[in-house]
């Protein structure tokens, strides 16, 4: 009876999360007044075809999903690279300074990043980089939050086993690529997915940090819509469904390994 209960109330949660999802699909099949008239339809239309031809005029779809997916897989991996060493760093080297110093990635994340923006954009026009994607995916490279989440999973490693290759003559890079980072996949899994999330449904600083079409990931695009006087809520749902399926994919990819990843850190 218990089990049922337990089955009943996921059950109803995940419907209640997912409906969020449908509730844009069928947005995405509709014409934009269907969606404010008083009888709800909560089947399918045949608009589909025709919201996603008219958002692909409105934003240029190909360009957009390019730019969304190439700055946000790229900033995944060099910032997984870069946060995982630092994390090996503070988990693993005894140095001076080094609680103080991860104390300080820890309190900036306090910061609020609305104060960091006039700043960082100074320093992308001092160095050229508005309008381009070294400026959309350089910032914020060192992530506190994956830097603690990564270091948390490397404080379990067994320092018999780095201490081991060491007196067998591996270096400090072999070490980090071929024994520590390999018993490491769930945590780089789920620090993956906060990084690509992250970057993905970024705003405020691609809003700021380019000026021409071409440039736009999807949330900096799909804010273009709203305009003045008219909103096609059917394109702006299908732009918020074709938004959305890239990180399902994704999370979907590596959710195997996304559970164990959080849980290793919670425990350490």
């Amino acid at each position: 009876m218990k089990k049922m209960s337990l089955y009943v109330t996921l059950a109803i949660g995940a419907l209640i999360s997912l409906f969020p999802f449908y509730w844009a699909f069928i947005g995405a099949t509709n014409e934009s007044g269907k969606l404010f008239s008083k009888q709800l339809s909560f089947v399918p239309g045949t608009k589909l075809i025709e919201n996603i031809t008219n958002l692909n005029e409105s934003i240029g779809i190909g360009r957009v999903l390019f730019n969304s997916l190439f700055v946000s897989l790229t900033y995944t991996i060099f910032s997984l690279l870069i946060c995982t060493m630092a994390a090996y760093a503070f988990a693993k080297f005894e140095f001076k300074g080094r609680d103080t110093i991860f104390a300080i990635f820890l309190l900036s994340m306090m910061i609020p990043y609305h104060a960091t923006v006039i700043p960082l954009f100074k320093m992308m026009a001092a160095f050229g980089w508005l309008n381009t994607y070294k400026a959309l995916i350089l910032p914020n490279l060192a992530y506190p939050f994956a830097i603690f989440l990564m270091r948390q999973n490397m404080l379990a490693f067994p320092n018999a086993l780095i201490e081991a290759a060491r007196i067998d003559g591996a270096g400090e890079w072999r070490i980090f690529f071929r024994i520590v980072l390999p018993s490491m996949k769930p945590a780089l899994a789920a620090t993956a997915i906060f990084l690509f999330m992250y970057q993905w449904n970024s705003f405020l600083w691609p809003l700021i940090a380019v000026s021409s079409t071409d440039m736009y990931t999807f949330p900096v695009a799909l804010s273009s819509l709203f305009g003045l006087s008219r909103i096609d809520y059917g394109q702006v749902m299908a732009g918020v469904t074709l938004a959305t399926v890239p990180i399902i994919i994704f999370f979907l990819s590596l959710q195997r390994h996304f559970i164990s990843g959080m849980l290793g850190s919670a425990v350490k």
